[in-house]
């Protein structure tokens, strides 16, 4: 009779301790950091003068349409 008494002890409490985890306010799960979605892909242009491959939106284009990667290659002209 003894260890009856025990073993019932024993299971109100473990009971009224998983109830006690289940009632818990858990915090809210850490949401994924928001990013800016991905720029639209550029084409690729080659300096005229040294070869490089840039991005077309950073390239400068002389009269003649043709892209450098910065202004010293622009005033030196094509290869």
């Amino acid at each position: 009779m003894k260890y009856l008494l025990v073993i019932i002890v024993v299971l109100v409490v473990a009971w009224l301790l998983v109830g006690r985890r289940r009632n818990e306010v858990k915090p809210p799960a850490p949401s994924r950091p928001k990013t800016k979605p991905a720029a639209a892909a550029q084409q690729m242009v080659a300096c005229a003068h040294c070869g490089v491959h840039l991005p077309q939106g950073d390239a400068l284009v002389d009269t003649a349409q043709r892209n450098y990667c910065g202004e010293p290659h622009r005033l030196a002209g094509p290869r």
